[in-house]
């Protein structure tokens, strides 16, 4: 896989979470979080699973004789990473807006390169600070954060950021050691619908009427989000580091808030559209200079 497939993976996922943000707002008029997430998850599994069956069970037998056990930790942690982050987001949405929320999610931004550096010890190219600087500025502006007080779902999203960043992280090591990105896909949301669905039992009531109430946003956070989103992020890693792959990550507060203006009518101002700007010169940077850097050693 070429890394302008990657690229392209990583934009077509990116502008499926940010879209998202809408149904996982709006899904929630009739059933509580850990419901939404539980069937949400699970018909993203059903989506994946035919994809599973059809390209990668002949793989098994070759991936599982690399290590089995590491493979088996890393789809566990991954799958407990996403359950967590997207718990906390979704119970978030309860408590605080939709542009607030993709703010406060792109905090996995910095986390990523920071965690990379001081945990797993590798250099971090010069160009990824400005762009982690450019897209937090940039966040910033497309709320109206400014104008409001840090509430009970910020701070939720802020701690579901690093649970984003762990899973961006080991997705990138199970990515680069297995060639398995539907499995991993499949494994991952089932994980997270199960987890979903025990703690759905105990704080909330799974009621069939209300559930098919809010079908469409479950079909559309479903099927493209908690399924071929989250494969596509796979496929998108192939070929790009964890850090400026959470750079080009962040358009998913572009495309959030972009939708937001044009679905729930939310006004769009001058620092909303300087917040897109600012992003999108971060995911540039994060992508052209190192490019540049490859080209000119080339060259020598």
């Amino acid at each position: 896989m070429s890394k302008s497939i990657s690229l392209l993976s990583a934009l077509l996922c990116t502008f499926i979470w940010g879209t998202t943000f809408i149904a996982q707002d709006t899904g929630m008029d009739d059933i509580g979080p850990f419901t939404f997430n539980a069937v949400r998850f699970f018909v993203g599994f059903l989506a994946i699973l035919p994809l599973v069956f059809l390209f990668e069970t002949k793989k098994y037998s070759f991936e599982f004789k690399k290590d089995k056990k590491l493979l088996l930790r890393l789809t566990i942690i991954i799958g407990f990473s996403l359950f967590f982050g997207s718990a906390l987001q979704q119970v978030a949405l309860l408590y605080t807006d939709v542009a607030n929320a993709a703010f406060f999610t792109i905090f996995y931004v910095p986390l990523v390169p920071i965690i990379v550096f001081l945990f797993r010890k590798k250099k971090i190219h010069w160009s990824v600070w400005p762009s982690v600087c450019l897209c937090l500025i940039g966040g910033y502006l497309l709320t109206n954060f400014f104008d409001a007080t840090v509430r009970l779902g910020d701070s939720l999203v802020i701690l579901g950021a690093l649970f984003w960043s762990f899973h961006i992280i080991y997705t990138d090591i199970f990515i680069k050691k297995f060639n398995l990105p539907l499995t991993l896909g499949a494994a991952q949301t089932m994980i997270v619908a199960l987890l979903s669905f025990i703690v759905g039992l105990i704080y909330e009531e799974f009621i069939l009427k209300n559930i098919l109430k809010e079908i469409i946003p479950i079909l559309y956070a479903g099927v493209l989000s908690g399924g071929f989103a989250f494969v596509l992020q796979i496929y998108a890693q192939k070929n790009i580091s964890p850090a400026p792959a959470a750079i080009i990550f962040s358009l998913e507060g572009v495309f959030a808030t972009i939708a937001a203006w044009i679905i729930l009518s939310q006004i769009l101002e001058i620092n909303n559209i300087l917040g897109c700007i600012f992003i999108l010169c971060g995911v540039l940077i994060s992508q052209l200079v190192p490019l540049i850097n490859q080209k000119k050693q080339n060259q020598t």
